[in-house]
């Protein structure tokens, strides 16, 4: 199996494996539906985050107006009266105006807490660095977690214009946001390694060899980007290294220029009378009177 660092740009996504006779047409939607998984595991939990802090999303033509506002209006939030959390509610209001206030009780956050937790452990750049491969089925067991919990915690469910539920039911509308510009749509995906576009007509093996043993870094791109940045001959961390020790080797060279005088002359070791003193009897005589 060859294994695929991939990156976006100069910053590290995932491991995945697969095998050299592997179609790239096939890795290209493989990889790209990864990657756009994580994304939405990733907005799901900053949601939820949200969620458990100040409650469900107000209907659109509530948010951002004050309690007066609402009330002059005389708007009404039908869905906040039925999609109460379990346990009960306690109200921290939001200061952005986006969501209820009716908060769910310290248990019942935990247990969004937790679950998201261990949700972004699953999709997390450290699996890198663990050298733990990331599939479609864990990020998928992943967003199972964060659906269970929010049922646990909302059993009557969310609101259908709540982007939780939007994004679980993949009704999502990125459209004018950060957030739609780091997805990657599955047909314009690119796939690069050392300058070279992986073209989706061809194998894996093509490129790389026969050897499934092989590592390679490969980065995601959209369609018409163009070629990303070619990966640096060292690392980061190898380049603060060796900057280090130039720097250090700097510092030995200057101190033994500024040593480089007569100065050792005056030193005892550098004295050729010392011995003949000795013998004498005249060693460390002072003339100073005491």
């Amino acid at each position: 199996m060859v294994l695929l660092h991939v990156k976006r740009g100069d910053e590290s996504q995932f491991l995945l494996q697969a095998p050299g006779s592997t179609e790239l047409e096939e890795l290209t939607v493989q990889v790209a539906q990864v990657y756009n998984a994580r994304l939405k595991v990733q907005r799901i939990c900053s949601e939820m985050e949200e969620l458990a802090e100040h409650g469900i999303f107000l209907p659109p033509n509530m948010q951002g107006l004050t309690d007066d506002q609402i009330e002059e209006l005389k708007l009404k939030d039908e869905w906040g009266e039925r999609c109460v959390p379990s346990g009960g509610s306690v109200f921290k209001k939001d200061d952005i105006g986006r969501r209820n206030g009716q908060a769910p009780n310290e248990k019942m956050k935990q247990v969004l807490k937790k679950t998201i937790e261990e949700a972004k452990a699953i999709i997390s750049k450290k699996q890198v660095e663990a050298n733990i491969c990331v599939t479609m089925e864990m990020v998928k067991d992943a967003l199972d977690q964060l659906r269970g919990a929010v049922m646990i915690v909302y059993p009557m469910g969310l609101p259908p214009y709540d982007p939780i539920r939007m994004e679980f039911e993949n009704k999502e509308d990125l459209s004018g946001t950060q957030a739609g510009l780091s997805v990657i749509k599955e047909s314009e995906a690119q796939l690069w390694w050392a300058a070279k576009e992986l073209r989706r007509t061809k194998k894996l093996s093509d490129y790389v060899g026969k050897n499934e043993k092989t590592k390679i870094i490969v980065k995601i791109q959209q369609r018409g980007q163009g070629a990303p940045a070619r990966e640096p001959i060292i690392s980061s961390e190898e380049q603060k290294q060796l900057m280090l020790y130039y720097h250090r080797r700097q510092e030995e060279l200057k101190k033994l220029e500024e040593n480089d005088d007569d100065s050792c002359l005056n030193s005892p070791w550098a004295d050729n009378t010392a011995l003949k003193r000795h013998f004498h009897g005249v060693k460390d005589i002072k003339w100073r009177p005491r």
